[in-house]
């Protein structure tokens, strides 16, 4: 693809609220945008915005593939941004009559890694180029600059990379937060795990929230408070969900009320289909044999939180829930409490991004995507919901500072020193936590992620003695040294069949 030097026509599939926001941020960067979208209302908004954004000159209107292709400049450049799943197949099948050799689409939806790979591989016998894309930040950022993660052929890369270096968000030395991030479908597996990640450091800051406000008897602005001081220094400065949080507590409508106060305790994302990425990150935790239960935990609360008709059902079966109780304690010991879940929150977020990372990196030994987990952590400075300026800074100095790192993060010295460091408050909150009834499944999950993770002395040990009794399973001696995880070279008949 050498003879495209840059990019200054594309067309954007899927106009809705990413698509479209995208859309207007690149034509804001000087490029030539067509849309395309099954809803002409979707189309005609969008022009309407870029008019009273004064960019209206570039975008037009293409509701017909043959007319949208026609207008391209060749080879031609496709983006996507489309619910995950069939729709990008059927969209790849209307343009299958139009498609030309080096012709590029960048999916820039939440899809699946796999159905990614399936169409590189289906498309590569025509010459076409697909580049599955990562994109983070939500709508907001989609106008204002994402975080973008691009991965697919070297060639293909080569062409992307100067335009979304120009639009993606930039962090605080002026660097772009995308980069190449490796072959195949690695950018949209990147991106499921980010979306992991994320669940899991919601996960936390949620169940803080609420001890903030059950527990505590904090209200919602003194919350708010609270973690505009976490973001502002130490490990949790400049994390983009903190950030929010302190937003979103303050935030009043026209009446002067907490726009939080009416929210009800349901998120169906993962139900109803929206969002996948949540379940393939649990279930790629569990196919690869990668522990990550502050992230799996996370994700099964959210699932219980959907169903909350079932919830007051079986809160009438057993005759009522187990409230939560307050926490009671001198001026003094509230603030030793709160740095010490201040401690807590940042505890589960690192164990969050240590789980995520491994998971990518089994992937990338499975698929041989040469996943540059630098480029990674760069992608991740801003622009992005998972990001956290210390923990990046941290994970940045392991990437880059020998090019040699442990392939497990839990075998790194600063990793396992901030781990260990902050484990006596996250114990002290799971406590509290266990005696208050507050509801803290991803805290207490990372607190026994530490724990079973560092001991060589495990329940398992019994477990397995269970399963060659029942099984002839068999078992290694303590005797031996530590060896891979294959099957055990002893059985004992501890009762004769």
């Amino acid at each position: 693809m050498a003879e495209v030097s840059e990019i200054k026509k594309l067309a954007m599939i899927g106009c809705g609220s990413m698509g479209g926001g995208m859309a207007l941020l690149m034509a804001e960067h000087g490029i030539k945008v067509l849309l395309n979208d099954p809803s002409e209302d979707t189309v005609n908004g969008l022009l309407e915005t870029a008019k009273k954004d004064g960019i209206g000159d570039m975008l037009e209107k293409h509701l017909d593939y043959g007319d949208l292709c026609k207008n391209l400049d060749s080879p031609k450049v496709f983006v996507f941004s489309l619910p995950h799943g069939t729709v990008g197949d059927s969209v790849v099948d209307g343009l299958h009559p139009y498609l030309e050799k080096v012709d590029l689409i960048i999916d820039a939806s939440n899809e699946n890694w796999k159905n990614t790979q399936r169409r590189q591989a289906k498309l590569v016998s025509q010459g076409v180029y697909y580049v599955g894309m990562g994109v983070s930040g939500g709508y907001q950022a989609a106008r204002r600059g994402p975080s973008m993660c691009p991965g697919g052929e070297d060639k293909a890369l080569d062409v992307v990379m100067p335009l979304l270096r120009k639009v993606a968000a930039k962090d605080e030395k002026g660097r772009s937060c995308t980069g190449r991030c490796g072959m195949g479908g690695s950018g949209h597996y990147v991106k499921m795990i980010h979306n992991g990640i994320e669940h899991g450091m919601m996960g936390a800051q949620s169940e803080a929230w609420q001890i903030m406000s059950l527990s505590l008897g904090m209200t919602y602005d003194e919350i708010g408070d609270e973690f505009a001081r976490w973001n502002s220094d130490g490990e949790l400065r400049g994390t983009f969900l903190i950030d929010i949080g302190a937003q979103i507590n303050k935030q009043r409508d026209s009446k002067g009320e907490h726009v939080l106060s009416v929210v009800e305790d349901k998120v169906v994302q993962d139900i109803d289909g929206s969002e996948g990425t949540g379940n393939w990150s649990s279930e790629e935790s569990i196919r690869l044999h990668v522990p990550a239960p502050t992230l799996s935990d996370a994700h099964n609360v959210r699932i219980a939180s959907a169903f909350r008709k079932d919830r007051k059902k079986i809160k009438e079966t057993f005759g009522g829930h187990f409230p939560i109780e307050k926490w009671t304690g001198s001026a003094e010991e509230k603030k030793a409490f709160l740095e010490d879940l201040r401690k807590a929150v940042y505890a589960a977020f690192l164990a969050a991004f240590v789980q995520g990372i491994n998971i990518i990196d089994q992937a990338d030994q499975e698929n041989r995507w040469s996943i540059n987990f630098a480029e990674v952590i760069q992608i991740w400075r801003k622009g992005c919901i998972i990001r956290a300026d210390y923990i990046a800074d941290m994970l940045e100095s392991i990437f880059t500072g020998t090019g040699n790192h442990d392939r497990d993060l839990l075998h790194n010295h600063m990793i396992a020193k901030e781990l260990k460091g902050n484990f006596a408050a996250l114990k002290k909150i799971v406590r509290m936590g266990v005696e208050t009834n507050a509801i803290i499944p991803s805290l207490s999950a990372t607190l026994e992620y530490l724990k079973y993770s560092v001991n060589t002395v495990l329940p398992t040990q019994f477990y397995e003695a269970q399963l060659d009794y029942f099984g002839k399973h068999m078992f290694d001696l303590k005797s031996e040294p530590a060896g891979d995880p294959v099957t055990g070279k002893h059985h004992f008949e501890w009762k004769p069949a």
